[in-house]
């Protein structure tokens, strides 16, 4: 039995570990990324972090980026055709707690896809349930900025926030509002109100 969005995170991750898997050895091992400081090969590893280092987060005490740089740390040791064999793995068998969390996690995980993707010059049709996790995975990040800006999204979904608005598709909003840079090009933002 699927779990609520469990579906749509697992076709993501297939298709996150395709890209990855279509990457020559040089971009897996050291393309830029909109992660600073890691390449694609590092966020696939913290992807699968959740479910195959899960101690790592409950060591951390709460300190998410100190368990995703260990757990990017030690993958960093394995060989491509490693990694690779433990995604094939990852894909095959989910942990029963991202299963559980498969609504959380499929906004972090289709944000890291495009991580990988977008600095590449790389493009792909962002499913629908992916954008709508982007999304509500950016206003969670991005919540302060909800204070300041009301982001409208031009392909489905409805306005969130106050201030000066903001519209783009709810890929490029979540983004954005998660903290990647580089995304402004792709939104319009209305002029501001004065006080």
């Amino acid at each position: 039995m699927m779990l609520p969005g469990e579906r749509a995170l697992r076709e993501e991750r297939h298709a996150l570990v395709a890209t990855v898997r279509s990457l020559t050895d040089e971009e897996f091992a050291s393309a830029p990324t909109l992660c600073a400081g890691w390449a694609p090969r590092d966020i696939l590893a913290h992807v699968m972090g959740v479910d195959r280092h899960f101690g790592e987060y409950l060591r951390a005490g709460g300190w998410i980026s100190t368990a995703n740089e260990v757990i990017v740390g030690k993958s960093r040791a394995l060989s491509r055709e490693e990694l690779m064999g433990q995604a094939d793995t990852w894909l095959r068998a989910p942990a029963p707690w991202t299963r559980a969390m498969a609504l959380q996690l499929l906004g972090d995980n289709a944000i890291h896809h495009q991580d990988i993707l977008r600095p590449l010059g790389r493009t792909r049709v962002v499913p629908d349930a992916a954008a709508n996790a982007i999304l509500r995975e950016g206003l969670m990040l991005g919540a302060p900025k909800l204070l300041r800006y009301r982001v409208e999204p031009t392909d489905g979904g409805r306005a969130v926030g106050r201030g000066r608005c903001v519209r783009g598709t709810r890929e490029a909003l979540g983004m954005w509002l998660s903290g990647r840079d580089g995304l402004e090009s792709e939104l319009q933002f209305d002029q501001e109100v004065a006080a």
